[in-house]
């Protein structure tokens, strides 16, 4: 039978769930909310004071990677029912790379607010994450760590790998592959559209350790997703297991009363960026962590980035800096048999979600295939992690993905052949009068965070038409951009600060030479200070792209790359406080 509780008692606010707040309430407020919800069917019993499971879902038609999370959903429900809690999910933004425009890290932030407030304005005591596609799952784990609720993090998977005329390819990184074999010549249209049927042949993220894959990674090595959260394909059945397992789980740590900060550590972020650097991990992942930490008020920076990843050496053979793809990877061990290998270099000790230490976990797990997964001692490449450099052109740093780019090229000197915008490098490219060379330093402006806007992934120039034609395959190129996870290349991005608010980079001209030298960290323009400061006092800041509404929000409060590309409004965590019951 429900009892209900006098809603002005302190004390008895103290002890009551979040949800007991509106279900246990007595007349017209308690009656309000538990009425409304019995039209779903819902018997009496279910508001006596069991756990309120809120199923954060980024269901989307328009997020190609996400459509099979109606599936996830009702499996985490039955997880959740069997362990004693009420099941209740509710939507939020979703982030599909692959068709918004301009860049699906305009609308994280935004996501993570919606996230935020849909938490905290209703009857939840714990929830399940459903992230699959690359910006959901910083963004709902940014929102749920300002909320610090117990929480667990669900990975959709990747999909099933790409076959294409008796060879793997990969999504996202075929994808920059074959582009350039069509600007070649080396391919039609026609192989094109049978490209694109054979590369995308399942519901999931991209199953290259681009940046979906990277961040599901993360969270399982974070702590806060169950152990095969990372590698299980999405079409597989124990991928719907797992998301059963995780509904009971849930349940538990509301019980447990284990708020999302208690796993969201200093270790767990420090294990987080070694485990980057062994699988090759997208450099956006350094921008991502940078928010989630500052969610919860970790001192995360990007001097950690490279001291904690500089000596891990890369043990994954995975597209982009590899031949594999995550099903391999899944069949070879996953990530507690990458992890088992990784040992020495971990916090062993920290938390996870099923209540055990991270290294409990995964302590004995065996790897199946030594051409996916290679043992610390014996490496697949030596140059793991992400590489922070600083110099004059990037006075609060910058990121290159070693094991992803031309070993020659990582120490480099040469002359810059500069673009405005990305609208300039679009229009002349593939100019064949363009002046420019295979030494040269391909430089893009005005792409960073504001300067887009949104901090979009076009930091991988495609080279010229002309040098693609002569056989370059690769050069050094450096903007305020980011860059797809997926792909590969000597490509330095993340420059802050950016173009757009008058950081070095807007002060690079056609002809500048320009220092790369990875292992000293290094990376220089090689114009004296004095004709800096002339160059600085002639520039002007570009227009302002909006005046109005989410865009404005945007611009007025978007920090840096180095700081993790949140709003300042939102770095520090607000909790899950109950407001006041009137409507």
């Amino acid at each position: 039978m429900l009892v209900a509780m006098a809603d002005d008692d302190p004390a008895d606010k103290d002890r009551r769930s979040r949800s007991a707040r509106w279900f246990a309430a007595a007349g017209r407020e308690g009656m309000l909310h538990r009425s409304w919800l019995k039209n779903q069917g819902l018997p009496d019993d279910v508001f006596d004071g069991r756990p309120v499971i809120g199923i954060c879902n980024t269901f989307s038609e328009l997020t190609p990677c996400n459509a099979h999370f109606r599936t996830l959903a009702e499996r985490v429900k039955r997880g959740v029912w069997e362990a004693g809690g009420l099941p209740l999910e509710f939507p939020v933004m979703s982030l599909g790379e692959s068709l918004m425009r301009p860049s699906t890290m305009l609308f994280r932030n935004l996501c993570s607010m919606d996230v935020e407030e849909s938490i905290r304005a209703n009857p939840i005591d714990g929830v399940v994450l459903l992230a699959g596609c690359d910006k959901t799952t910083p963004a709902l784990l940014m929102g749920a760590a300002s909320c610090d609720l117990p929480t667990i993090v669900l990975s959709g998977g990747p999909m099933l790998s790409g076959k294409f005329r008796g060879r793997d390819i990969g999504s996202g990184t075929a994808v920059w592959q074959l582009g350039d074999q069509l600007k070649r010549g080396e391919l039609t249209q026609a192989d094109v559209l049978e490209m694109e049927s054979c590369m995308s042949r399942s519901a999931g993220t991209c199953m290259t350790m681009g940046t979906a894959s990277t961040m599901a990674v993360l969270v399982e090595t974070l702590g806060v997703a169950l152990p095969t959260n990372a590698a299980i394909p999405a079409a597989d059945s124990r991928r719907n297991t797992l998301a059963h397992l995780t509904g009971r789980q849930i349940v538990q740590l509301v019980r447990d009363d284990v708020p999302l900060s208690r796993l969201l550590t200093r270790q767990a972020f420090e294990n987080a960026i070694i485990t980057n650097a062994a699988i090759g991990g997208s450099a956006n992942a350094a921008v991502h962590l940078l928010a989630i930490a500052g969610r919860v008020g970790v001192d995360l920076t990007l001097a950690d980035w490279d001291r904690l990843g500089r000596d891990v050496p890369c043990l994954l053979n995975l597209m982009p800096s590899g031949k594999y793809l995550m099903e391999d990877f899944f069949y070879a061990g996953g990530l507690p048999a990458l992890l088992a290998e990784l040992g020495a270099l971990l916090h062993k000790d920290a938390p996870t979600v099923n209540g055990h230490s991270l290294w409990h976990n995964v302590e004995g797990a065996r790897c199946w295939n030594r051409d996916v997964i290679f043992p610390l001692d014996r490496p697949f490449k030596r140059h793991g992690g992400i590489a922070v450099l600083t110099g004059n052109l990037a006075p609060s740093g910058a990121a290159i993905k070693p094991s992803a780019a031309t070993p020659e090229l990582m120490k480099h000197r040469g002359r810059a052949v500069v673009f405005a915008d990305i609208d300039d490098y679009d229009r002349r490219i593939d100019d064949p009068a363009l002046d420019v060379d295979p030494s040269c330093v391909l430089v893009l402006k005005n792409c960073g965070p504001r300067g887009y806007p949104g901090f979009p992934e076009v930091g991988l120039l495609s080279l010229p038409k002309k040098l693609l034609a002569a056989g370059v395959r690769d050069m050094v190129r450096i903007s305020d951009a980011r860059m797809s996870g997926t792909a590969a290349g000597t490509v330095v991005v993340h420059v802050a600060p950016e173009a757009a608010v008058g950081g070095p980079l807007a002060l690079v001209q056609d002809g500048d030479l320009i220092e790369l030298d990875v292992e000293r960290r290094r990376l220089h323009l090689e114009v004296p200070d004095e004709e800096l400061g002339r160059r600085k006092v002639r520039w002007s800041p570009p227009p302002p792209h909006e005046t109005r509404g989410y865009l404005k929000l945007y611009l007025d409060h978007v920090l840096q790359a180095d700081r993790g590309a949140d709003f300042d409004f939102l770095v520090g965590r607000s909790g899950a406080r109950v407001f006041r019951g009137n409507h």
